[in-house]
């Protein structure tokens, strides 16, 4: 057959429905995002086992605790330039199969020393393999939908860490505190074997590295269910910086630099506000005086309305202005905290303004992915994806150590609530000033500029 028609890819999806094969997609990074919560989560819910069986006391537990999240940050930050020079797939595959193996010698571990080093290479895995799952979802994602259906596959993150929870609570009882281990290096195991057969490269990125033209037509046919032997080019219709020829000089450009580091700033925020109120709002609850069953309670709210924030969130997205949605989500948050510091006398306004709250903050926070994935062309998309989540990690231990010296201070109830609406604030401002420097510099997402990459014949 004479192969004379050129396409291009992203306008190929675009204009196809999302078929069963994309849905395979979002499932099998959905099912990463899930057991990297799980992973994520566990060192809690085994914690106080620890204490109990190795004759500890609690504090001894901060390395073991933040050890993961140095080790995400770490993870994220190597982990993107290296998908967008070898494939999505390729470094999503490693790091699932990293953390499961280290997962499961952490279960082996003997004393703390062993167990914070372990945790910190299960850290790596952990942070590498979310930034791919993100990236590969949405170069799968037609533009309309886009967010929405990256949003969908980050709920996974927070199912995944609450089922931890339930799991968790029956496996010790019956089985000890390795059991969770265990099963959270099992199953990333067996995940890995599925993605290596079921899951593909992204196209995109097939296409932009110049990969063999029969790929990419394979791929999309399973899309469509329409022959793509008529086709000679493919192409991906974006622009990258000229002068950037790594995934990093693209991520620093003066084209899109200025953009990195307000989602940086954002991110970073975001996840100051998460962690210290996720950390501890339990004992802030309890020094106001709660019962410690009903903080633990009040604070279950916080997370609970997150899959409604974030899947309304990235329907807003697809609908509207992306970044002034994730914008107003920071703005509602900061409004909300602040309430809740000045509720302290009425539970029922307490428990509605938390659910809200976390409903608000997890809605925009879980938008950041979906939020960069958008702004970056497909040349450092991997990339500046896992560099906001990998600063952003440090935002969470800045979190969690001001918990600490808040708690040391004895800061009063309402002023911690009044303090982090601050975070949030600077979050609002950091997207709105992103924005505003999109429009004055001509400077639109990826997806709408026009540059030209296209795929060899082989």
């Amino acid at each position: 057959m004479n192969q004379t028609r050129t396409v291009d890819v992203p306008t190929y999806i675009n204009a196809h429905r999302f078929s069963g094969y994309q849905w395979l997609v979002l499932i099998l990074c959905f099912f990463v995002v899930a057991i990297d919560g799980f992973d994520t989560a566990a060192i809690g819910y085994i914690a106080p086992s620890l204490v109990q069986q190795w004759h500890i006391d609690r504090g001894s537990l901060g390395p073991v605790l933040s050890a993961a999240l140095f080790g995400l940050a770490g993870g994220a930050i190597f982990a993107g330039p290296l998908a967008d020079k070898l494939g999505r797939k390729t470094l999503l595959v490693l790091s699932v199969v990293f953390f499961g193996i280290a997962s499961l010698a952490t279960a082996f571990a003997q004393d703390l020393e062993t167990l914070t080093a372990l945790r910190f290479l299960t850290g790596l895995g952990l942070g590498a393999a979310m930034p791919n799952a993100v990236t590969l979802i949405s170069e799968y994602a037609p533009q309309t939908r886009r967010a929405v259906v990256v949003n969908t596959m980050f709920c996974g993150f927070p199912l995944g860490a609450s089922a931890g929870g339930f799991v968790a609570s029956w496996l010790i009882p019956h089985f000890g505190w390795h059991s969770v281990l265990v099963l959270g290096g099992v199953l990333p195991l067996v995940l890995s074997a599925l993605l290596l057969l079921c899951l593909p490269e992204s196209v995109k990125f097939l296409v932009v590295r110049q990969k063999p033209i029969e790929r990419v037509r394979r791929i999309l046919s399973r899309i469509s269910g329409e022959p793509l032997d008529d086709v000679g080019l493919f192409t991906v219709n974006e622009a990258a910086p000229t002068q950037a020829g790594s995934a990093v000089g693209v991520v620093l450009s003066k084209q899109y630099g200025f953009g990195s580091l307000m989602l940086w700033v954002t991110y970073f925020m975001g996840l100051v506000i998460f962690y210290l109120l996720t950390s501890w709002m339990p004992l802030l609850f309890k020094d106001a005086g709660f019962s410690i069953e009903r903080a633990a309670l009040i604070t279950a709210l916080f997370p609970l309305g997150g899959g409604i924030g974030t899947i309304l969130s990235g329907w807003c997205m697809d609908k509207f202005n992306a970044q002034k949605v994730v914008a107003v989500g920071y703005a509602i948050t900061a409004v909300l905290v602040y309430a809740v510091g000045q509720a302290m006398g009425n539970i029922g306004a307490l428990v509605v303004l938390i659910f809200l709250a976390g409903t608000a903050m997890n809605g925009a926070q879980s938008s950041m992915p979906s939020l960069a994935a958008m702004f970056y062309p497909t040349h450092g998309r991997a990339t500046g994806v896992a560099w906001m989540l990998g600063v952003g990690r440090f935002g969470g231990i800045a979190g969690a150590l001001l918990g600490a010296e808040l708690m040391r201070r004895h800061m009063g109830f309402a002023a911690t609530f009044s303090l982090l609406a601050i975070p949030a604030v600077i979050a609002t401002v950091a997207l709105l000033a992103k924005n505003a420097w999109e429009q004055a510099s001509g400077n639109p997402p990826a997806s709408s500029r026009d540059a030209r990459h296209s795929t060899p014949m082989h």
